[in-house]
């Protein structure tokens, strides 16, 4: 299940034919078409070209890169104290689009000043009590610090993310059609995102901080804001009556698109999201027997400007014989039901005993996308 590799690709390293490491994403396409991972990076994207080699992805899409204080580097810096905004909650009290977009403005600012309140706090702390990130030199400007000397100068490198959950949902609020069903919602959707973008970038420069707009992964919050606002908004169709929200801009994943519809309406958003944002297809079975489709879709992804992306399929595996493959019940082989159900929830692979409720009702409603 460990480590979560990304593995980078770049024009003129390994992207194209006749690049000279052009071999070993061929490699890395048939690992990923047989474990998950690893995911893709595309360094080439508008927004990742001027950072050259640096810009670098964790595993569930975090990016950390333009930097108002010092080096704009990935290595030794992180994102401090995200905060995800609930926008199908917002929807379901503004109720139309005209009085969402004024709402929005309010949460955002609300959102500033809860990352800007915990950075305040984080910066308080001594560098003796952060003996491993400060102490050992791994911030960047740490190395520098005493003992009791406060961290804000190597964290203020960091980036405060505001995040969000929920646009399908949200769209289906407000529209009664979300991004996978309708280009007007998906320009809904673009001016919703752009506009998070933009009041973020605003808060940078005010407070000369690295505040930055996140596609939130949500593990826990995909099935507590659902419960909340089913509390206070009853069963809405399309929006309530499931047990999670969609994750950030993304497509819900019963909708039934094809793989290349779905990054052509999914890609838009990574460019907006400055601190992390990622694309998955979910296919019917590992393609061992495929590998030009993947690279296919990656390509395309390309094209689309898009920044990160990987593919998702069920890998089972009998603990028993080692047998693997998709299968219902017992082992095909040998008859064993001890078998390892191994899944993607936010970024990370793992099996499906340890996903909350809310991402096994998300793992129960995904369908395959066509490639």
């Amino acid at each position: 299940l460990f480590p979560n590799i990304v593995f980078r690709l770049k024009k003129g390293g390994n992207f194209e034919p006749g690049d000279p490491n052009h071999d070993l994403f061929q490699l890395a396409m048939k690992v990923a078409a047989r474990r998950m991972n690893p995911t893709f990076s595309l360094m080439d994207a508008s927004f990742n070209r001027p950072y050259g080699d640096e810009v670098a992805y964790m595993g569930c899409r975090t990016r950390v890169m333009g930097n108002r204080r010092g080096s704009e580097v990935a290595a030794g810096r992180g994102n401090i104290a995200p905060v995800t905004m609930n926008l199908p909650g917002l929807a379901l009290r503004a109720r139309t689009p005209e009085r969402f977009m004024l709402e929005l403005d309010d949460l955002v600012a609300l959102a500033g000043r809860q990352v800007l309140h915990r950075y305040r706090v984080l910066c308080s702390l001594k560098a003796r009590e952060l003996p491993f990130l400060m102490g050992q030199g791994l911030y960047l400007d740490s190395g520098a610090l005493g003992p009791d000397d406060a961290i804000e100068p190597a964290l203020r490198h960091g980036t405060l993310a505001i995040g969000f959950i929920g646009l399908a949902e949200a769209l289906t609020a407000l529209t009664g059609r979300h991004h996978g069903e309708s280009d007007e919602s998906l320009q809904l959707g673009l001016k919703i995102v752009g506009r998070v973008r933009e009041l973020t970038d605003g808060l940078s420069r005010e407070h000369d901080l690295n505040v930055t707009c996140y596609a939130t992964p949500a593990e826990g919050l995909a099935g507590r804001f659902t419960l909340l606002d089913r509390e206070t908004f009853g069963r809405v169709r399309g929006v309530t009556d499931s047990d999670f929200y969609t994750n950030s801009f993304h497509v819900p994943v019963a909708c039934p698109l094809g793989a290349f519809e779905k990054m052509e309406r999914e890609a838009p958003f990574h460019r907006l999201c400055n601190a992390g944002h990622i694309s998955y297809v979910e296919l019917p079975s590992a393609p061992e027997h495929n590998i030009a489709a993947v690279e296919k879709l990656l390509k395309r992804l390309a094209e689309l400007d898009a920044g990160y992306a990987g593919i998702n399929f069920p890998i089972d595996e009998c603990r028993a014989c080692g047998r693997r493959g998709l299968q219902d019940g017992a082992c095909a082989s040998c008859g064993s039901t001890d078998i390892r159900r191994i899944r993607r929830v936010t970024g990370y692979l793992s099996t499906e005993d340890r996903f909350n409720a809310g991402k096994r009702a998300e793992l129960k409603a995904r369908i395959p996308h066509r490639l």
